[in-house]
């Protein structure tokens, strides 16, 4: 499979997630503070703050001198980990692999999944309209590498998806501060006139590395594909799972059962290949309103029978409160056993058999 991978940046991550909850302040300039050497020290500034001039790092009496109305809020610490570590666990409905990228962003592995979606574009538009819903302004960019999403996200003009293969032309012209290196090295290109990553990408490799070390190459060569580049998920990426995502929020029992077996088709199908059956199952809902509704099925014996694994889900529907809609289902063989075709046979067995409405109810209440 062709790795694909999203950058979502948040340049204005903390004022944002504060907006949000203080609605007077929206349109109003904002910034973060922390006590330095008796000093206060800009180190967020919202949108409205930045228009006026003003930015982190500045002193915030210096500040207030510019903008005499400007609001001033105490800086929280370890909070922006914890609003991408939120954000990130919501953004499982896009794909099972997030990380986060500090202090302000985040690293999607998006291969395979926007197919889900009707391509990369309506993917991308999906998510930003979600976030900006929320009230986070974001820059986001898909690429084929880690290096080049993170680039385009933060310094790109215009496209925000980045064909396979084109990570060196949509690299030429941004500055190398895109290619996320050290302080001492960007400053070193500066002084030298390099302002844009074409002015260097080209030069032999032997003299880069003289000049700025490894740590240049190495940022190169990940942003280009060349030097793989892995990230650490926020959540366990399981074995067995299926996904299906809702193009329209579901809120009926009928929707639900439909989806129920649609993943049970499909997580069937993919065990039968491994010559598996389920033990146990876990159903996901992911509402809208960002809360999960669970359901958790059990069986005596490993099974791929959907009919049967349908019965069992098919009890725990009422139980299951889609509230204004739920935009994601998950399905995950918890616990998956190896099964033979005999074995498999005995779910069948006519009149008898665990097809049968009574006894799936009497083992799923076993199980429970």
């Amino acid at each position: 499979m062709m790795k694909r991978f999203m950058s979502i940046w948040f340049p204005h991550l903390i004022t944002d997630w504060y907006t949000v909850r203080h609605r007077e302040l929206a349109g109003v300039p904002l910034i973060f503070t922390i006590k330095s050497r008796g000093r206060l020290l800009i180190t967020a500034a919202n949108a409205e703050a930045e228009r006026q001039g003003v930015c982190a790092g500045m002193v915030a009496a210096d500040a207030k001198a510019i903008m005499p109305g400007l609001q001033v809020v105490d800086e929280i610490p370890g909070q922006a980990e914890r609003l991408l570590r939120a954000i990130g666990d919501w953004c499982i409905r896009f794909t099972p692999c997030v990380a986060i990228d500090m202090p302000d962003g985040l690293v999607l592995d998006i291969s395979g999944c926007a197919q889900l979606w009707g391509g990369e574009q309506e993917y991308l538009k999906d998510i930003v309209a979600k976030l900006g819903k929320r009230g986070y302004d974001i820059k986001v960019a898909i690429a084929g590498t880690i290096g080049t999403a993170w680039a385009v996200a933060r310094f790109g003009h215009s496209a925000q998806i980045i064909e396979p293969g084109a990570q060196v032309d949509a690299l030429l012209r941004l500055p190398p501060a895109a290619l996320r290196l050290e302080p001492l090295v960007l400053d070193r290109l500066r002084k030298l006139g390099f302002q844009r990553a074409e002015s260097f990408i080209g030069i032999k490799r032997s003299a880069l590395r003289r000049r700025f070390g490894e740590g240049l190459l190495l940022r190169l060569d990940q942003a280009l594909g060349k030097e793989p580049e892995v990230i650490v998920p926020l959540q366990h990426i399981a074995p067995y799972e299926e996904r299906l995502p809702c193009m329209d929020p579901i809120r009926t029992a009928a929707g639900i059962e439909i989806a129920i077996q649609t993943l049970l088709e499909m997580l069937c199908k993919r065990l039968k290949g491994e010559e598996k059956g389920i033990r146990t199952a876990m159903l996901k809902c992911y509402r809208i309103d960002g809360q999960v509704v669970q359901a958790e099925i059990s069986t005596n014996k490993a099974t791929r029978n959907t009919s049967h694994l349908f019965r069992l889900f098919e009890l725990k529907v009422p139980g299951i409160e889609p509230a204004l809609g739920i935009e994601l289902f998950t399905l995950e063989a918890t616990k998956a056993e190896d099964i033979d075709a005999a074995q498999e046979a005995l779910w069948t067995v006519e009149g008898c058999g665990l097809g049968d409405t009574d006894l799936a109810e009497l083992l799923d209440r076993i199980a429970g």
